[in-house]
C-alpha cells in the first residue's frame, strides 16, 4: 500500500480497527448491512467518527487513488475471520456481491454534488483488480463441483465461472498486489483444500472405470450395474481424453521411460555438462523427442525452438553451466511456449502447439520443463493465470482449446507435484 502522511494513516487505521471490533462480536447479516450503509450508501451510518474519517479519506487527492486498497482491506478483515467458521463462509459471496449495487446507488446521485466522493470511489472499486480477484474468491467459495464432464452446465457461460477447477492459478489468481500475508496464507489453505479433495475426487473416479471395465468383461451388464454405484468424471473431459492424458502424464511416453524418467535422466546428464551453451543443445534434443508429429515438428515446430533457445543469454553460452541459468532458461522457454507477457498477451505459440499436436501432448512439453527444474511451476502457472485473466468474460465454448489445456494442465501438475497415484492406468 502507499505511503500516507501521518492523518491520513491514523484515518484509514481507524476504519481497520473498526472492523477488527466488530467481526469479532457481530453476525455477518449485521456487518453485510453495516458495509452496505457506509460504502454503498454513503450515509446514514452511525458512528459519526468512522464516516467523518471515511469522508476524509475520499476528500483527499491520495485517499482517492488508494481507495480500492482500503476498501479491499476491509472486506478482507472480515472474510479473513468468516473464513475460519464453517458456518460463517457463505457470508463471503454476500458481502462480494453487495458490491453489484454500486452503480445503481451512484446514478441516484449524478446530479448531486456528492457524486465525486464515496459513492463514486465504491463504483471504481467494482472495476478494479481487487474486486475481479474478490469475484472469484466469491466463485471459489460457492462451487460445489457442479460441473462435470455430461455437460449439464451450459458452455455459454464464461470462462471465469471455471476458476474454482484449477486450484494452481489460485495464487495468481484469487490475490492482488496489496494482499496481506493474511489473506496469501488463506488462499493457500483453500488452494490446499481443493487440491486435494480434486486428487481424491480422480482417484476414485479413476479406480471406479478400471473396476468397471474388469467386472463388465466378468459379468452381464445388468449384474455390473448393480454392483458398482456411479461415480462422476471430475474433469471436464470425456473418458477418452481423461485416459489418453493419464497415460502420457504416468505411463511410457518414449521407449521405456514416463515423463520423470526422462527428466530425471537430463538433470543427471546436465550436472556433469561443460558449458551452457551445450546444455542448451541437449536441452533442445530433449524438447523436441515429445514432438510426435515429425511434419509439424521439421516444418516449422523445431527451428522456432532452436532459434529461441540459441537466442537465450548467448553472452553465457561458454560459461560453466548452473542452476541459476537452468531457471533463466526454462523461465524464458514458458514465455515463448505460453505467453510472453499479460499486457497485450501474446500466445501465438502456444495456439499453434494446441492446434498441431493437442492439449495433452502440449502440455507434456511443458510438463518436461517442469520436470527438470521444479523452481519454474509457478512461472508457468503464473502463464496460464495471465491466459485464464484475457479470456476470463469470454464464453468457454469459445475457448475450448484453453478449457483443454487447463483441464491437461491439472491432470499433469496433479499426477506429477500432488500426492495422487494412478500409475496403475499405465
Amino acid at each position: 500500500m502507499n505511503e500516507y502522511n501521518r492523518q491520513s494513516q491514523e484515518e484509514e487505521q481507524l476504519l481497520y480497527n473498526h472492523w477488527l471490533e466488530l467481526v469479532q462480536v457481530e453476525q455477518p447479516i449485521e456487518l453485510i448491512d453495516r458495509f452496505r450503509t457506509l460504502f454503498i450508501h454513503g450515509i446514514g451510518y452511525g458512528d459519526r467518527t468512522i464516516t467523518d474519517a471515511l469522508e476524509k479519506i475520499a476528500a483527499s487527492k491520495q485517499g482517492q487513488q488508494d481507495f480500492k486498497y482500503i476498501l479491499n482491506r476491509c472486506c478482507h478483515i472480515l472474510i479473513n475471520r468468516w473464513q475460519t467458521y464453517p458456518s460463517k463462509q457463505a457470508a463471503i459471496p454476500e458481502l462480494i456481491a453487495m458490491f453489484e449495487e454500486a452503480p445503481k446507488i451512484l446514478s441516484r446521485y449524478s446530479r448531486s454534488l456528492v457524486a465525486h466522493s464515496i459513492p463514486k470511489l465504491v463504483n471504481q472499486f467494482t472495476e478494479s483488480e481487487q474486486y475481479l480477484t474478490l469475484q472469484r474468491l466469491a466463485k471459489v467459495i460457492t462451487h460445489s463441483n457442479e460441473d462435470s464432464s455430461n455437460g449439464k452446465t451450459p458452455a455459454t457461460l464464461a470462462l471465469g465461472t471455471l476458476i474454482p477447477r484449477y486450484p494452481y492459478l489460485y495464487k495468481h489468481c484469487l490475490l492482488s498486489d496489496d494482499s496481506t500475508y493474511e489473506q496469501q496464507k488463506i488462499i493457500q489453505k483453500i488452494q490446499a483444500q481443493k487440491q486435494q479433495q480434486f486428487e481424491i475426487d480422480l482417484s476414485q473416479y479413476v479406480a471406479h472405470q478400471v473396476r468397471k471395465a474388469q467386472t463388465a468383461r466378468r459379468q452381464t451388464s445388468i449384474s455390473f450395474g448393480r454392483n458398482i454405484p456411479h461415480i462422476k468424471n471430475p474433469t471436464l473431459l470425456s473418458d477418452p481424453e481423461l485416459f489418453f492424458a493419464l497415460k502420457q502424464f504416468v505411463g511410457k511416453v518414449e521407449g521405456a521411460d514416463t515423463y520423470r524418467q526422462l527428466a530425471g535422466r537430463f538433470t543427471a546428464n546436465a550436472s556433469t555438462t561443460a558449458s551452457y551453451g551445450s546444455f542448451k543443445d541437449d536441452l533442445y534434443e530433449y524438447l523436441i523427442s515429445s514432438i510426435t508429429d515429425d511434419r509439424y515438428g521439421k516444418s516449422q515446430f523445431n527451428e522456432k525452438l532452436y532459434k529461441q533457445l540459441q537466442n537465450t543469454f548467448p553472452h553465457n553460452d561458454a560459461q560453466k553451466f548452473n542452476e541459476f541459468l537452468m531457471i533463466r532458461t526454462c523461465s524464458q522457454l514458458l514465455n515463448f511456449l505460453v505467453v510472453e507477457s499479460s499486457g497485450r498477451p501474446n500466445h501465438f505459440v502456444f495456439i499453434d502447439l494446441i492446434s498441431n499436436l493437442g492439449p495433452t501432448q502440449t502440455t507434456g512439453l511443458l510438463l518436461k520443463i517442469v520436470l527438470i527444474c521444479n523452481k519454474v511451476k509457478p512461472y508457468l502457472e503464473k502463464r496460464l493465470a495471465i491466459l485464464f485473466g484475457h479470456y476470463e468474460f469470454i464464453s468457454r465454448e469459445g475457448v475450448v482449446w484453453l478449457v483443454k489445456a487447463l483441464e491437461n494442465l491439472n491432470l499433469a501438475l496433479s499426477t506429477n507435484f500432488g500426492n495422487i497415484d494412478v500409475s496403475f492406468v499405465r
